[in-house]
């Protein structure tokens, strides 16, 4: 026993040396960062990526223009790396992290930001996660037929590889087998009602995550009554009408010959038509799958459901470029070009910002990881927030200021995370600081309480997550713990202005100003030797609780 107490000593000693000699390394020498596999910026310009986000910002230009709206500023290249990683990243850069990116060239500082992001497992994990909110929602679902975890990991890997979005929804909507081995049927799975005899995926819901996620329409209301409010339209494009009854479940009807069995997901051998019975009618009758506008699109090739992602991905299919564009733009800025994201109506008007990123999207193959090469080569990324005159819903639906939002929870638990580590907590870390970081943040996230499903919402702070975040276990145990910066920070920098410029750069991802360094620098100097790591703590947690932290501005 007294052995065992021993070995269990000497290891967490090891610990703590090896975290004050890797907190030393970092303040004296610029971790080495692995440079990405970048287009460099001028094989970015010969890509086009660098022309069309110039057409993007004549797009924004012109119509601020037309509106007499006064734009904002730029910010630095550091706060456009915060909002960058916080966007797709959900947390902050690591001080090695920032100290590599201001060691570019100033002029290739942003587009090498977002190569190294989209060559780092935190990009796609963080995303998945943001997708598969849309496509099988929050909850665990029906026990045992549903595997939400694997659903993540297999779409992160196929982000990570930057698979073609088309096909990547294709594989969602057609795939069969086991929801263990196959977790692209975790989508059908999902919508499984246990209690109910046939067990069968239900078309219903599988018809209005397909519509709201794939085509950034909601049509739900349609399955129970005809449009009766103009709300919903439908048709062709070019000569619209209400939606009706019918066309909900004439969607919903591609996916009658689903159904689950002990070898998982497939397709029945021999036809189940799709029966219901519609409002004006007085009996059940079948329903013939049909899609609801683009009917030309739909070639009539292989089962239901190829038929039905045949017609989803296809590249006339606007509506499902435009919904792709349209989220991930407002992962990173935080709200969409058309509010609510799955409201884009059909027969428009659209931005014209948006129809130049679907353009782009489309015309190379759906890659996502080039949209947001895009996006994040715009001067709309570089607008400030903070502005000298009065904001308007027009400078906010035009972009002509970059919105200020609130930090989603796992945004915020991955900034304290990282804030008070000065190594890159990443897919490379120690498994024991991603295990500690995965379950700190899964307890933040409960308490801090989670957005679900409708995440672009803006949400008013509540009681309990200002307390989380005043006197919370995890913003505790990160600022007290031994192995952590703050409890070493003041002994071991070369100075106490070093010490604070490490805290600004790694809370707010910035060096303090004139009147911020003076002011820390006086406070840590009258403070006795022995108490300076309390003063550090202190600092870092009121940056911490400060507005700046909190919210992506």
């Amino acid at each position: 026993m007294r052995s065992l107490t021993i070995t269990k000593d000497l290891f967490f000693l090891s610990l703590v040396l090896g975290g004050i000699a890797a907190l030393t390394f970092a303040l004296l020498r610029v971790e080495k960062i692995a440079a990405p596999r970048l287009l460099k910026n001028n094989e970015l310009a010969l890509a086009g990526v660098v022309g069309v986000a110039e057409a993007i910002d004549s797009a924004f230009a012109e119509d601020w223009a037309s509106r007499h709206l006064v734009h904002a500023d730029q910010v630095d290249n550091l706060l456009v790396a915060r909002r960058i990683s916080l966007g797709i990243a959900g947390t902050i850069p690591s001080l090695a992290e920032i100290r590599e990116f201001e060691s570019q060239p100033e002029a290739d500082q942003v587009s090498w930001w977002v190569a190294r992001l989209l060559e780092d497992r935190r990009t796609s994990n963080y995303l998945a996660e943001r997708f598969t909110r849309a496509l099988v929602g929050v909850e665990d679902g029906p026990f045992l037929i549903f595997r939400r975890r694997r659903f993540v990991s297999w779409l992160s890997n196929q982000l990570y590889l930057n698979r073609p979005y088309d096909e990547l929804v294709s594989e969602i909507l057609t795939e069969e087998g086991l929801w263990t081995d196959t977790p692209a049927v975790n989508f059908y799975t999902r919508t499984i009602i246990q209690e109910e005899e046939s067990n069968k995926p239900d078309p219903v819901l599988l018809a209005g995550r397909t519509s709201r996620a794939f085509l950034g329409m909601r049509i739900d209301c349609l399955q129970c009554h005809d449009d009766f409010l103009d709300s919903v339209e439908l048709g062709d494009p070019n000569d619209l009408r209400s939606g009706t009854q019918l066309d909900f479940h004439s969607l919903a009807a591609f996916f009658s010959d689903v159904e689950s069995s002990l070898l998982g997901i497939r397709d029945v051998e021999e036809h189940q038509p799709y029966q219901y019975q519609l409002l004006d009618e007085n009996k059940v009758s079948v329903v013939v799958p049909t899609v609801p506008f683009l009917e030309e699109l739909d070639g009539k090739e292989g089962n239901q459901r190829r038929r039905l992602a045949n017609w989803v991905t296809h590249k006339d299919n606007r509506p499902f470029a435009r919904a792709a564009v349209n989220r991930i733009w407002a992962i990173m800025f935080g709200r969409g070009l058309v509010n609510p994201i799955d409201e884009i109506p059909l027969g428009g008007p659209f931005p014209e910002v948006l129809e130049i990123l679907t353009d782009d999207f489309i015309s190379h193959g759906f890659d996502l990881h080039r949209l947001i090469r895009v996006i994040g080569a715009t001067n709309a990324l570089r607008l400030n927030s903070a502005v000298g005159f009065a904001i308007t819903q027009s400078h906010e639906d035009s972009v002509a200021v970059f919105p200020t939002i609130r930090l989603r929870p796992e945004q915020v638990a991955g900034a304290i995370g990282q804030s008070t580590s000065l190594t890159t907590i990443n897919s490379s870390s120690h498994i024991m600081t991603r295990l500690m970081k995965f379950g700190q943040q899964i307890e933040f996230v409960s308490r801090f309480g989670d957005p679900g499903e409708d995440e672009f919402r803006d949400r008013g702070e509540t009681v309990t997550q200002r307390l989380l975040m005043l006197n919370g276990e995890m913003v505790g145990e990160r600022l007290e713990n031994i192995l952590n910066a703050p409890s070493h920070l003041a002994s071991l920098s070369p100075d106490v202005d070093t010490a604070v410029d490490v805290i600004y750069l790694t809370t707010l991802t910035r060096h303090p100003n004139a009147e911020e360094l003076d002011k820390a620098v006086n406070g840590l100097n009258e403070t006795a030797l022995d108490q300076r790591g309390e003063e550090v703590i202190d600092l870092y947690w009121s940056l911490m609780n400060s507005a700046e932290f909190r919210w992506n501005h």
